[in-house]
């Protein structure tokens, strides 16, 4: 019994995750930053002058007080044009994730919202905002080098370097908006987020024992909603306290409503509520962190689009059968299915259902299949792909893949009534018609 590919899971992980999915956390920490900064610059400031002034640097300091003053010039000006600036760059780029939105789907909206250069473009705007504001408060009516307490001096020369900085994020922002509204960009970072959480992901080892009778269950109280992850460390910990094993019942993306199971218990009584507490998260919709198959329904999801008859773009469709033969061949031989999570001492403390093979290959061509009719594009690509995984896949996994190859042969000889329009569209091509 082998745990190669298990990895013990992290306590911070989904906090960290679920922080990453909000827009507040970012700028907040940035005006906590930008407080600090200034109250640095402040003292930096202070100690100057004071330098000057013991040293009887009049001159010195009275050239301070010029330059701090032609500064001020130019941080009253980025004190009122930033807020409008802020306004008029992010209208533009809700539009422009709107028009993403509309043409691929709704999903993607996900990917401006956790994308770290657009978080860290809002924070950085809005604390050149903040911090001008309180450049401003530091400067004095005194301009008498014997009698001035402070000299905004390295605050000024800070508001100048964080103005450079958010002109060099805007470009940097406004690339990264516009390949957003590409579908090759897109596409491809769905498939990498989604390569990532199968990296991360515990992958529990073939022919464990079951977790033994069950004994009890616990109901899901709260909202209704998605599972959109489990907090594996807390309930590994709270199994381990109470000698007992837990296994969840609904699947990461299921739609679970109050008092239906979510844990079973097996070999002993519930744990106390107090140690199940923010173990389970619900949400409104599906999310990466440990949804293995999110990507593949995203990827599916574009797919479908494209094929439908209002937008009719098959190459699109092709590319998202690239990305899906590509996640699929990094799957391949992994063990899939439930995972059995350890707690330090090695045994087993929760176990968790996942998708099967079976199942990810019937999410990434079922539907996609259904539409290929009419477009030997797609039909031809989806052929090479069925082609290519059946040689990289082990015998156990090819009546899947076989199934699907045989349906859609099927499907085109239904619906292409010319023999020759047929073997045309039966070609396989990693292309689509290249």
């Amino acid at each position: 019994m082998s745990d190669r590919g298990y990895r013990r899971p992290r306590p911070l992980s989904p906090l960290r995750e679920h922080l990453r999915d909000t827009f507040w956390f970012a700028p907040t920490m940035g005006f906590v930053c930008v407080f600090v900064l200034w109250l640095v610059a402040t003292e930096l400031d202070d100690a100057l002058v004071r330098l000057l002034q013991r040293e009887e640097a009049y001159d010195e300091l009275g050239e301070l007080i010029a330059f701090s003053q032609d500064a001020k010039t130019i941080v009253t000006t980025i004190s009122s044009a930033m807020m409008t600036f802020i306004g008029v760059v992010f209208s533009i780029s809700l539009v422009a994730v709107q028009m993403a939105s509309g043409q691929l789907t709704p999903r993607v909206v996900r990917i401006f919202v956790r994308s770290r250069i657009s978080k860290l473009t809002l924070t950085v705007f809005l604390a050149t905002f903040l911090f001008s504001l309180l450049v401003l408060s530091s400067y004095e009516s005194e301009s008498d080098p014997r009698r001035v307490v402070s000299v905004p001096l390295v605050q000024s020369l800070l508001i100048l370097v964080m103005l450079g900085l958010s002109l060099l994020l805007f470009v940097v922002y406004v690339s990264a908006t516009l390949r957003l509204m590409q579908v090759g960009p897109v596409v491809d970072r769905i498939a990498r987020d989604s390569l990532r959480v199968l990296g991360r992901m515990p992958r529990g080892p073939r022919g464990e024992d079951g977790p033994g009778p069950e004994t009890a269950r616990v109901m899901h109280e709260g909202r209704a909603g998605v599972l959109r992850d489990v907090n594996t460390a807390r309930l590994v910990r709270a199994a381990r306290r109470q000698d007992v094993v837990l296994r969840l019942i609904p699947r990461i993306g299921d739609f679970v409503v109050p008092g239906t199971p979510v844990l079973a218990v097996h070999g002993g009584a519930v744990p106390p509520p107090h140690r199940l507490r923010y173990t389970v998260s619900v949400s409104v919709e599906r999310t990466l962190h440990q949804d293995l198959a999110f990507g593949l329904r995203q990827l599916a999801d574009i797919a479908l689009r494209a094929l439908s008859t209002s937008v009719n773009d098959p190459t699109t469709a092709v590319q998202c059968l690239d990305r899906i033969v590509q996640f699929l061949a990094a799957v391949a031989h992994l063990p899939l299915g439930a995972v059995h999570h350890r707690d330090r001492d090695g045994r087993v403390r929760l176990v968790q259902d996942g998708p099967e093979w079976d199942d990810l290959v019937d999410l990434a061509f079922e539907e996609i299949r259904w539409c290929v009719a009419g477009s030997p594009q797609v039909s031809r690509r989806l052929m090479a792909g069925l082609d290519d995984l059946l040689l990289l896949v082990p015998e156990d996994r090819k009546k899947c893949l076989v199934r699907h190859r045989a349906l859609l042969v099927q499907t085109v000889e239904r619906t292409v009534p010319v023999t020759a329009d047929r073997a045309f569209a039966l070609l396989p091509d990693r292309q689509g018609i290249g």
